[in-house]
């Protein structure tokens, strides 16, 4: 059960950040304005979980709501007005690249 609202809450994470951002590539889509990219939270999965881990910006073991509120932490540290602009990097390193 516990999987099954972790994928949920991901899911819905990807679904406002692409309905939030605009990213002029045809990605994120950023049909709704009244929501600041600022306010976002990056979706944590297994791959990006993984690749955070790698690059020192999480160090918690678990992929649960601290170790979103960590990450969040560290990639408002380098974008506090677009955060989650470094999601489909961490997922891609994962996922693509094998990082």
């Amino acid at each position: 059960m516990r999987y099954i609202f972790t994928t949920l809450i991901t899911r819905i994470y990807m679904c406002l950040r692409w309905f939030v951002r605009n990213d002029n590539a045809g990605v994120d889509l950023g049909i709704w304005k009244g929501i600041s990219p600022s306010k976002l939270s990056c979706p944590l999965d297994v791959h990006s979980g993984n690749v955070a881990r790698k690059l020192g910006l999480l160090t918690r073991k678990q992929n649960d709501g601290k170790a979103l509120t960590e990450l969040d932490s560290k990639l408002r540290e380098l974008d506090p007005n677009d955060p989650v602009k470094y999601d489909f990097a961490l997922f891609g390193l994962g996922v693509f690249e094998g990082f």
